[in-house]
């Protein structure tokens, strides 16, 4: 799971404050702590946060964004990141029309955190252009529920391998 606040000082209390402003999904991708997620999962925060699989919450520091690819990379430290066991990739031009994934994700937050979908994939080498930038993204389709939260989280082939970013 990925926390995304805005800190803020509180004159009040004299302290910075965390303020949540996103929950989204992460995949990790090497080891040492590197988590992909969606760009837009973070990009109006400047405080983050994992929650790892024993439930516990961790800073962790950006590394990289790109908004045209909506993509992020965040890193925890220490102790975190030696619990984190990355993800196997598949290769997504391996996938046909019909084949069988999981989206994972927390949909609506966290309070879901971990749930799964199953679906198939409908369309390969969609492609849409951003009305913001131009760009053009390809991506996969499929009929995998996809709710709020679940952004930056795995979509997965049949052999449990990450062939997407949801």
């Amino acid at each position: 799971g990925i926390i995304t606040n805005t800190q803020t000082w509180d004159p009040n209390t004299r302290k910075v404050v965390d303020e949540p402003l996103a929950q989204g999904s992460g995949v990790v991708i090497a080891e040492g702590g590197y988590i992909v997620t969606n760009n837009h999962v973070i990009e109006d925060g400047n405080a983050y946060q994992v929650l790892l699989p024993s439930g516990e919450k961790v800073d962790a520091e950006l590394v990289g964004a790109d908004s045209s690819t909506d993509l992020a990379v965040l890193k925890v430290s220490g102790d975190a990141a030696s619990q984190l066991t990355p993800v196997e990739f598949g290769s997504s031009s391996d996938l046909l029309i019909g084949s069988t994934v999981i989206a994972i994700g927390n949909p609506g937050g966290l309070i879901y955190a971990g749930s799964v979908s199953e679906g198939i994939i409908s369309g390969l080498n969609r492609s849409l252009r951003a009305a913001t930038d131009g760009y053009t993204m390809n991506f996969i389709q499929t009929d995998a529920a996809i709710s709020p939260g679940n952004s930056g989280g795995a979509l997965v082939n049949e052999f449990g391998q990450v062939v997407g970013i949801n």
